[in-house]
């Protein structure tokens, strides 16, 4: 799987990308993204905190044994060697381990172009094939952000429910939304 393009071509705007598996190389980049991601403090659970090289060789690490045991899939977008998004699926464990968690982001300058969408496609269609015990894709997302509910819904995503106030930002709170799709 490693290293694995997934999707190689461009977005509505035309920018060329690669969608592929990630391998222990990436962990800087990887760091380097999120920690950019969380200073935006968007519609992602890090708002400001940093992860160290460390935190972000451990995650990758965890990640790639997740990919070889098919409990998870991990796709990463690419412009030229720039990491500009990310978008994972892992099992749940015991009495959920059908049930696979899933997350995406894209960078701020190539949000957009239809790049979020490719991905989201290709996330979905790498974790039913490779992930065996997968029945049902589970998200969250921040009610705030309309774009991605839009998205998800979509793709085949219903609202399950809502924790009011369940995200606490820097001006204050907005709902946490959670989707979930069946897949089998």
């Amino acid at each position: 799987m490693k290293d694995k393009i997934i999707f190689q071509g461009k977005s509505k705007k035309g920018t060329e990308i690669i969608i592929r598996y990630p391998n222990k190389k990436d962990a800087k980049q990887m760091m380097d993204y999120i920690n950019t991601l969380s200073k935006e403090k968007t519609f992602i659970t890090f708002q400001g905190e940093q992860v160290t090289l460390e935190e972000e060789i451990k995650h990758l690490k965890g990640f790639l044994q997740k990919i070889k045991d098919k409990k998870g899939v991990h796709l990463l977008v690419f412009s030229g060697r720039s990491l500009i998004g990310i978008s994972n699926v892992y099992l749940g464990q015991r009495t959920q381990k059908h049930v696979g968690l899933m997350g995406i982001s894209i960078a701020k300058n190539f949000r957009g172009e239809g790049i979020g969408r490719l991905l989201l496609k290709n996330v979905i269609n790498e974790a039913i094939v490779n992930l065996e015990e997968l029945e049902i894709l589970l998200l969250g997302v921040f009610s705030n952000n309309s774009l991605a509910y839009n998205l998800y819904r979509e793709f085949g995503f219903i609202e399950e429910g809502r924790l009011p106030k369940g995200v606490k930002l820097k001006n204050g709170y907005v709902d946490h939304i959670y989707m979930y799709k069946n897949v089998k």
